[in-house]
């Protein structure tokens, strides 16, 4: 080859390095969404999973059987990526055997008392599916519906819109409502939440997020050395079958209190009535929350890694479950095995038996109303 030619491959060459670099053609992750399917469920109904991953790398993955986030994925303080959410790797794990990893938990979060609830003197049946009460939204909750779903786009982020028309008498409740879940992960790093709810006749809703956490990586390990702070000076105690009393108790001197940053396992083991009801924590705190205004109100690190996970909401309640009934029975992503206490669940919420609760935040949706709650999922690393 002439020094001429070698002269022109060279400028060009040079050309298109100057390309790349002024507009910032490179490798690195650009934020995007891409929809493939995921399987069908027993009636034939098609699922679709949506892939989420922002300009640093951080990916959410969410199907929409049951708005299930089945993947989240980020960095720890080395920035070696790492899912940090419990699930399955197929569809068909979500459809046998699920303890709600992941899922858009409704039409009632959380526990109703003995499955009844009285609304305008009427009284409403819900099955009793925990026990003698009523769990998350019945036999067939949100967790277990396909959502309409449809891409959104930001200006800081990317995500999936998920929409669901709960008919009257569906699973006991009264009205017909129409709910939008809408989430987004931003440049910030956070996986945002967004609930939107109205009906046509008086009911009850309570909606939230329901994934199992382990920032060390999902199936490495338990959960007992995670540090954690919850903005709270106050929980709901609850009696034998996880019901609250309906007294609001000071977190103050027991092994609720986690005001101050505190090992998880710290005081699981205590001999506190409130521990052995829950086999563990699986309880409602009072949030420290400025009423409509978007709150911190927990902050979880996980020191191996430097994983940092803090938690924003609006809702007045948070539900803290330390992954108690995780058994080793069920074998999760990538075959790992998920024993007790390898994940846990951090669930924004209205507390638990509202309905039935008059002293306590009210739960009752009416016609003309929205139901309008938004909580934010940060992650970082120290």
């Amino acid at each position: 080859m002439s020094h001429l030619g070698k002269f022109k491959i060279a400028w060009m060459v040079g050309i298109i390095v100057l390309f790349v670099v002024s507009f910032g053609l490179n490798t690195e992750a650009k934020m995007s969404i891409e929809k493939q399917p995921f399987g069908k469920t027993p009636d034939g109904t098609a699922v679709d999973l949506y892939t989420l991953t922002n300009d640093n790398g951080m990916v959410v993955k969410i199907m929409n059987y049951g708005g299930t986030v089945t993947s989240l994925i980020v960095p720890d303080r080395n920035g070696k990526m790492g899912d940090v959410v419990l699930g399955y790797d197929n569809l068909d794990g979500y459809l046998k055997n699920n303890p709600y990893f992941g899922s858009i938990i409704g039409r009632y979060a959380n526990r109703i008392a003995k499955g009844r609830f009285v609304l305008n003197g009427v009284e409403y049946k819900l099955a009793q599916n925990n026990g003698e009460n009523h769990l998350h939204g019945g036999i067939k909750g949100f967790d277990k519906v396909v959502w309409n779903a449809k891409e959104v786009k930001t200006g800081n982020g990317v995500g999936v819109e998920l929409s669901y028309l709960s008919k009257d008498g569906e699973e006991g409740y009264p009205g017909n409502l129409s709910v939008t879940v809408t989430y987004i992960l931003t440049n910030n790093n956070e996986l945002k939440i967004n609930y939107l709810a109205t009906t046509d006749k008086d009911t009850v809703v309570n909606l939230t997020h329901h994934s199992y956490f382990n920032l060390a990586g999902a199936g490495e390990g338990d959960i007992l050395g995670h540090e954690l702070m919850i903005n709270a000076d106050k929980f709901t105690p609850v009696d034998k079958t996880l019901i609250p009393t309906g007294e609001l108790r000071s977190v103050k001197g027991t092994p609720m209190d986690f005001t101050q940053p505190t090992a998880i396992g710290a005081r699981i083991n205590q001999e506190d009535e409130q521990l052995i009801f829950g086999k563990g924590y699986d309880h409602n705190w009072v949030l420290n929350i400025v009423e409509g205004a978007l709150t911190r109100v927990a902050r979880v690190y996980e020191p191996k890694t430097g994983r940092v996970m803090e938690v924003f909401t609006t809702e007045p309640g948070m539900q803290f479950y330390s992954g108690n009934f995780l058994d080793g029975t069920i074998t999760g992503k990538g075959g790992k095995v998920y024993y007790q206490r390898y994940g846990f669940c951090l669930e924004t919420q209205h507390f638990p038996d509202s309905p039935n609760k008059p002293q306590f935040p009210s739960t009752v949706l009416k016609p003309g109303q929205t139901y309008r709650t938004t909580t934010v999922y940060q992650f970082s690393t120290k």
